[in-house]
């Protein structure tokens, strides 16, 4: 199996250029684990990044306070950024893996007789997933959504949290958001929520359900503050941060 290496002593974002590039020119390097991460799961309508940015934040200032001095990032659509720019692809191209859709043999044979650039859905979805491996295997790093929770076993110093909240509560967050009808909103619920869903079944290779996760947080009935605080225990309390 092929691994690669990230050089920690760059800024996250060279070090993924690097291995982009590296990649690109069928480069085999190795990879080293440096710190343990942490992966947040939603149902729609439960939101993440205002709790992933925090806590990045807190993770850095207990770090620095430590003596390690790790900076703890946070990553969402950079992954999808980052998987279309090591297969030289818009990221509107690679969209659709993260919607829960597949290439059709027509769309693989007209795309393929199209243009030069055409990459497989197979390549599409590999270098998708050797990206969330590599941010995974890089350490001090938050991933919201994309099927992070997915990628435990490549570095099992990992907590796994899953957001979500009843139903109605959500179709609410969604209307207000997104400025739809209550009735728009609940489609759309259920739309994105089959989504998330089928990209951590795909990744995962089973029908999952929330026993793959650590924790499970009601946002209706918890708040942000709450949330961060308990999350920041579990890290102590699995010595997976000091």
């Amino acid at each position: 199996m092929t691994t690669y290496k990230l050089h920690t002593d760059r800024t996250q974002r060279n070090a993924f250029e690097k291995y982009f590039s590296e990649i690109l020119r069928e480069d085999k390097v190795e990879v080293v684990e440096t710190g343990p991460y942490v992966s947040i799961s939603r149902d729609f309508g439960c939101m993440a990044n205002p709790i992933a940015i925090r806590l990045s934040r807190e993770l850095t200032r207990l770090s620095k306070e430590s003596g390690k001095g790790k900076e703890w990032k946070w990553f969402n659509k950079v992954i999808l950024e980052e998987s279309a720019k090591a297969l030289d692809l818009s990221p509107s191209k690679i969209k659709y893996v993260f919607r829960a859709q597949k290439k059709s043999m027509i769309d693989e044979i007209v795309g393929a007789m199209a243009t030069k650039y055409y990459k497989s859905d197979k390549k599409i979805r590999r270098t998708i997933i050797d990206v969330i491996r590599l941010i995974v295997k890089t350490g001090y790093v938050i991933i919201v959504g994309r099927g992070g929770v997915a990628f435990a076993n490549d570095n099992p110093q990992s907590l796994h949290i899953k957001l979500t909240a009843p139903v109605e509560w959500r179709v609410e967050m969604v209307r207000k958001n997104y400025h739809k009808t209550e009735e728009d909103a609940y489609k759309y619920l259920l739309k994105v929520d089959k989504e998330r869903k089928y990209l951590i079944d795909s990744f995962m290779g089973f029908d999952t359900y929330h026993s793959i996760f650590d924790v499970v947080f009601n946002r209706k009935t918890v708040t942000e503050d709450e949330i961060l605080n308990t999350i920041i225990s579990l890290l102590k309390m699995k010595n997976l941060i000091i």
